[in-house]
């Protein structure tokens, strides 16, 4: 037969914070952007290089133009430009001469571009996510 008080303690240990879940603990997550690649996968075309930044509490935003060949048919096309802003909670836009391209969640399977890592806010210790 099964002792209640023994039950209770089990109970109690289960709950103890030594034995909490690890989701119970703050989690950072770093995301890493190639976004010159990015948009060259979203938008196609040439390279992209970065020209301006501006960061905030909540967000970062790149302003990002397109490199174009300096070959004599293409100096009369105009170089495309584009915002990418991604956001600190995994949220990211991108606008690409005015027109949306992306407005979502940024996670590992996104894009070959995006890279996402977790870790205890305390102890700075990887998290792996299953």
């Amino acid at each position: 037969m099964i002792d209640q008080d023994d039950l209770l303690a089990e109970l109690e240990s289960l709950t103890d914070d030594d034995n909490a879940s690890g989701w119970d603990k703050a989690i950072i997550c770093r995301v890493e952007v190639d976004l010159p690649g990015w948009l060259t996968q979203l938008a196609g075309g040439n390279e992209w290089e970065v020209y301006a930044e501006d960061e905030d509490e909540a967000y970062i935003s790149f302003n990002l133009r397109e490199k174009l060949a300096q070959s004599v048919t293409k100096k009369s096309k105009t170089a495309k430009t584009a915002e990418v802003t991604l956001y600190r909670n995994g949220y990211a836009v991108v606008d690409v001469d005015g027109q949306a391209l992306f407005d979502g969640t940024l996670t590992s399977g996104t894009s070959d571009c995006a890279h996402l890592s977790y870790y205890h806010a305390d102890s700075g210790e990887p998290v792996t996510l299953n």
